[in-house]
């Protein structure tokens, strides 16, 4: 897992410093605290509870910050991390006298008792397919910190699948398994920029979570099976619509509504301009499958939950049958209780 963890931390360092993400942060915080103003008669806005949990190196802090300024909203903010590295970043952002009105809790998110419950609790525990890093799992243990009627931003995120052709993710892929390709390199997801890949079908939406979540009991595993098609009417490279595709596998993407209409976005037909923080995911096929023009592609795709760790697994059954990858998160896992 190095090497998906050395992606991890480039990718949390690099998402700190992308301004349009925490433009659409700070707007859904201003939207919110307004919806969320109610003063009695004659009386000025009520001070709201803002939980920024994950609080990272500080961003979210700073953009509900602005968005209270913004709007003449006061806030109360905890900053909860659990994260020493961060926690002291964040003790030295914290004397500065624009986050006077910020409380640090050096605590896990799932773990803490707050003083009061929230009006709004913020995060971005978003990976590139969503939910694969454990968004709707941390954020499951700390909606208690919620008013009845508070807010979650993002408040719904769901992933989407494509079928795609790239010799060059599949040689990559099978470099890390040179002898057998069944071997563990095809049995877990990679955050891959996509160049010189074709997509030739329509992205299709996968999974979706929402918080509050009220379901009861509270289920995040997941199921789905995908139907695409061989090329009909797309070209790899603005070349001639070819005879037949090689599935190599699937890109994996994702968007999320923070609140109401403000959304961020990698999926490429609605691609926040100029965000940066997240490069799609690719999921490999272990063997490259022939896709005749128009041919029927099944995929079925899982969100497994276990009580130490959650995995994905997939498979295709047209046009040829394949068996399950990563079967029982024999290779690829995230493990729940870090």
């Amino acid at each position: 897992h190095d090497h998906q963890h050395a992606e991890a931390v480039v990718s949390t360092q690099s998402t700190g410093k992308d301004p349009i993400k925490y433009r659409q942060y700070e707007e859904a915080v201003y939207r919110a605290l307004i919806d969320r103003n109610n003063p009695l008669p004659g009386e000025g806005p009520a001070k709201q509870v803002v939980m920024v949990v994950g609080a990272g190196r500080g961003p979210l802090v700073r953009a509900s910050l602005n968005a209270s300024k913004r709007c003449n909203i006061p806030v109360k903010v905890y900053a909860v991390e659990k994260n020493e590295c961060a926690l002291i970043t964040l003790r030295n952002l914290f004397t500065d006298p624009y986050f006077c009105d910020v409380t640090l809790i050096d605590s896990d998110m799932r773990a803490w008792n707050p003083p009061e419950k929230a009006d709004i609790l913020v995060s971005e525990l978003l990976g590139s397919f969503s939910d694969n890093e454990l968004s709707p799992e941390c954020l499951d243990g700390a909606q208690r910190l919620l008013k009845e009627d508070g807010v979650s931003i993002p408040c719904e995120y769901t992933s989407y699948l494509a079928p795609i052709m790239s010799r060059r993710l599949y040689n990559n892929t099978n470099k890390q398994s040179p002898d057998n390709p069944n071997e563990n390199s095809f049995h877990m997801g990679y955050v891959v920029r996509l160049q010189n890949v074709w997509v030739f079908d329509k992205i299709k939406a996968c999974f979706t979570f929402k918080h509050p979540n009220h379901d009861d009991p509270i289920d995040n595993s997941r199921h789905i099976s995908l139907e695409f098609s061989g090329p009909v009417d797309s070209a790899p490279m603005d070349g001639p619509v070819p005879m037949e595709a090689l599935l190599h596998g699937f890109a994996g993407y994702f968007d999320a509504k923070l609140y109401k209409d403000v959304m961020i976005s990698i999926h490429p037909d609605t691609h926040s301009p100029d965000m940066f923080s997240w490069f799609p995911m690719f999921f490999p096929l272990a063997t490259p499958t022939l896709v005749k023009p128009g041919e029927r592609i099944v995929v079925d795709f899982w969100r497994v939950v276990e009580s130490t760790k959650i995995w994905y697994e997939w498979a295709i059954s047209e046009p040829t049958p394949q068996a399950i990858h990563n079967n029982r998160g024999k290779t690829y896992w995230i493990g729940l209780f870090s």
